[in-house]
């Protein structure tokens, strides 16, 4: 299963609901890790689109951190910018269908994120 890393702050906005898309840069680096488990056209790194996999978002490094795992699909499109994308800018765009599995995600963490975010929010109108 792919592992790939996520902010903190995309990670909760997609634990609570809020966020549906995950964003990654077209490279090389995603390109090998994509095509080894989505389908993409012959000779392409361009996504077939239609198939489901399961992958793992961690936040931050180790086996410790909170993580969870969604199905998704796989797509080439631009991202929202209120969900951390360049505007214009075409990335590997994972949809996220459904949340499977969360572990070390307590209620107190993703409570804690949201304060954050809205203190963090406040203090740009100021």
């Amino acid at each position: 299963m792919l592992t790939l890393p996520i902010m903190g702050k995309w990670f909760y906005m997609i634990l609570s609901g809020e966020k549906k898309e995950e964003y990654r840069e077209i490279k090389p680096y995603y390109i090998s890790r994509f095509k080894k488990i989505f389908d993409m056209y012959p000779y392409s790194a361009i996504p077939s689109g239609g198939d489901k996999r399961e992958i793992r978002f961690r936040n931050g490094y180790g086996s410790s951190r909170p993580e969870f795992i969604a199905l998704c699909t796989l797509d080439i499109k631009t991202g929202r910018e209120e969900w951390g994308a360049e505007p214009g800018k075409e990335y590997y765009t994972l949809k996220i269908h459904e949340i499977c599995m969360k572990s070390n995600c307590s209620k107190g963490e993703l409570e804690a994120q949201k304060r954050k975010e809205k203190r963090i929010c406040s203090s740009r109108h100021l």
